[in-house]
């Protein structure tokens, strides 16, 4: 017996073991993604780029937040030889414990961004000074720049969302090597979704979670030090 528990964790441990337990959990992960966000998907791949489909496309995108938590949680967690792989009931798990505190967060800005949307298409109406354009980007920039800190926040520890709001917000300074990070995925995120689709944006899912929880390791490990027990 012990000789075969000894081969099933030398198998699991080796460079092709985890290689494919990576590729495996990543696959899951990216399969559950788009299950979870299919409507909202669907719904997206058929609005037209018109700054008045703005507050549908917010509501289409709502399923986006929880499964993005999950993917988050059940990457953080994922494990690491082929014998310990469960990423589909991690994935579960954090949908279920964290689709609430997820909603928290991701509503608002979406909602943020859905009247920043119509506000910058309708800004020549709008009679206001010129930079009050930059002044909206800027907003917007620095609201997806938090909302990325606070859902990586709330899918890996429990806080109240008022906590996690302040803490997505305090890391934004604190760590700003964490911060230029998340704007180059942004950066990586916006332009596939111009240069192509959302539905393209939504495949690459899993592997954006994971540079998420990469690019946040410094965060992640000082919220663990300062912030609980």
């Amino acid at each position: 017996m012990d000789d075969v528990a000894a081969v099933r964790r030398e198998f699991g441990e080796g460079p092709l073991g985890r290689a494919a337990a990576f590729v495996y959990s990543l696959l899951v992960v990216e399969l559950l993604f788009l299950l979870t966000t299919f409507p909202g998907l669907i719904g997206l791949m058929f609005l037209g780029r018109d700054a008045s489909n703005a507050i549908v496309a917010a509501a289409c995108a709502l399923p986006i937040g929880p499964a993005l938590s999950a993917a988050l949680y059940a990457l953080h967690r994922r494990g690491r030889d082929l014998t310990e792989l469960r990423p589909a009931a991690a994935f579960w798990r954090g949908y279920r414990i964290n689709v609430r505190p997820a909603l928290a967060v991701f509503t608002p800005w979406l909602a943020w961004m859905a009247v920043i949307a119509v506000n910058l298409a309708n800004f020549d109406a709008a009679a206001v000074p010129g930079w009050w354009a930059g002044l909206l980007v800027v907003v917007a920039v620095a609201a997806t720049l938090w909302v990325a800190n606070a859902l990586v926040i709330t899918s890996l520890f429990t806080f109240r969302a008022i906590d996690v709001a302040r803490l997505g917000a305090y890391f934004l300074g604190r760590t700003p090597g964490v911060t230029l990070g998340t704007a180059g995925l942004v950066i990586a995120a916006t332009g596939i979704t111009l240069i192509s689709s959302e539905a393209v944006l939504a495949l690459f899912g899993s592997v954006l979670a994971l540079a998420l929880t990469r690019t946040a390791g410094p965060m992640i490990n000082e919220i663990q030090r300062e912030f609980t027990a």
